[in-house]
């Protein structure tokens, strides 16, 4: 143990001078960004997930859609994750012991998805287990970024959070080719098995916390003070308004599950040809996050979700042209049709998605910043469930089969046409810096 602590004291005191987005390069900051990093190279399964659920499986876009939503539930309960890192330290650490179970978590899932898994049931319960494992970890490095950002001015915020975004984009990046290359070469279980190897780095960096055993519990009474705290600030219009607008925001039909069958079955995309539209995504993802770092993330909030949504809807609505075959009526082949819109969304969508970062830490108050950061998150994450539900739910009602997408472009309207109406609650957002700067230092008294 001695010589892990001198080992971690010379790499602080080697990476001390450095600063990256000017941000001091510590120890916990890596911790952070590697984590993120670990999110976005699990990203190497997302494509083999739809064709295990898709060709091995033999589901419906319906199933498989409502599937992949009911595999993200782990997001909706973070609090609880935080609770339970506050609560019950292990070996006197509330910390480190989470970080690393939670990379053997994340291990084992991919591990039986890659080998022991054949009905949808299971593939369900091991998609559970992988969300669980990066959602956990999640949340403790939540903590650290929310302790961050609340001391600093919006425009630092912005920068903490692009860096920590960015890190996830690069390691999205890092495998984005990939997901698609493997699977002409390999199949989908290789994939996973693969990708079991990346969660261990969750396990890894929880030697980069600096953090001191403690024999301290989370008493009663400390457990009604907090959840006395989180009441009375739940209560404030300030932070209740924006939580409420957040979800409406992230509630609109999900619609990329059948997207991905119609692209298979229909037009006849190959797996490569997904990688490469990854690969094209995820430097559209850092492109939106360095132009949201350097021209948005002074605008005002009101402003840029306004836009945001107009914009979004706008751009989604050009789905039409595909699911007609009107591109081809046009002379733009479907892969370019489908590789430039794909490029052009995913950029329009950090650029979007950021602010809801800022948003969420900069209203939390001071007292219970982590865990309502963390529970702020959860609604965001139950709208996205509920998205990919009701996207299921129309998919199912409009018709949509495997081979059938004659009413594919009534999907297409509601669900592009259903992201306006956070326009309407727009007032429900701070006006201001100033305003929001205050909601962030308001002391919640039980």
């Amino acid at each position: 143990m001695y010589a892990i602590n001198s080992s971690l004291n010379r790499v602080r005191e080697a990476i001390a001078e450095k600063v990256l987005f000017g941000k001091e390069l510590t120890p916990e900051l890596i911790a952070i960004l590697l984590v993120y990093f670990a999110q976005g190279i699990v990203g190497l399964a997302q494509l083999a997930i739809g064709f295990f659920l898709k060709d091995e499986l033999g589901l419906s876009p319906a199933s498989a859609s409502a599937l992949i939503g009911i595999g993200f539930i782990p997001w909706i309960i973070k609090p609880i994750y935080g609770f339970i890192s506050d609560s019950l330290p292990i070996f006197g650490y509330r910390r480190r012991p989470y970080l690393i179970g939670s990379g053997a978590i994340g291990a084992l899932a991919w591990m039986m998805l890659g080998t022991v898994v054949q009905t949808a049931g299971a593939a369900v319960a091991a998609m559970l287990l992988s969300s669980l494992s990066i959602a956990v970890s999640d949340v403790i490095i939540d903590s650290l970024v929310v302790e961050r950002a609340r001391v600093e001015s919006q425009s630092e915020t912005g920068s903490l959070q692009s860096l920590c975004w960015g890190s996830m984009a690069l390691g999205g990046l890092f495998t984005a080719y990939l997901s698609g290359w493997l699977l002409e070469i390999v199949s989908t279980r290789t994939v996973f098995l693969i990708t079991a190897s990346f969660p261990p780095i969750l396990s890894g960096v929880a030697w980069l916390i600096a953090e001191s055993p403690t024999s301290d519990r989370m008493t009663w009474d400390g457990v009604k003070q907090q959840v006395g705290q989180l009441r009375n600030a739940s209560a404030q219009k300030s932070i209740w308004m924006p939580t409420i607008f957040i979800f409406i925001w992230q509630i609109s039909p999900n619609t990329n599950t059948v997207f991905f069958f119609f692209g298979t079955n229909e037009l006849g995309f190959k797996p490569e040809f997904y990688g490469r539209v990854s690969l094209a995504a995820s430097l559209a993802g850092l492109v939106g996050i360095w132009l949201f770092q350097r021209a948005f993330k002074a605008v005002p909030f009101r402003t840029i979700f306004g836009w945001s949504a107009i914009i979004s809807a706008a751009l989604g609505m050009t789905a039409l042209l595909i699911v007609t075959h009107a591109n081809r009526a046009l002379g733009i082949d479907d892969q370019w049709f489908i590789l430039g819109d794909s490029v052009i969304l995913t950029a329009m969508g950090k650029i979007a998605f950021m602010p809801i970062l800022v948003l969420a830490a900069r209203i939390c108050p001071s007292g219970v910043e982590a865990t309502l950061f963390a529970l702020l998150m959860s609604v965001y994450n139950l709208g996205g469930v509920l998205s990919q539900q009701l996207g299921a739910v129309l998919t199912d009602w409009l018709g949509i089969t495997q081979t059938n997408f004659d009413n594919l472009w009534l999907l297409v309207v509601i669900a592009n046409a259903s992201t306006l109406v956070p326009l309407l609650f727009l007032g429900w957002l701070p006006t201001s810096e100033s305003e929001t700067m205050a909601n962030s230092k308001l002391r919640i008294e039980n």
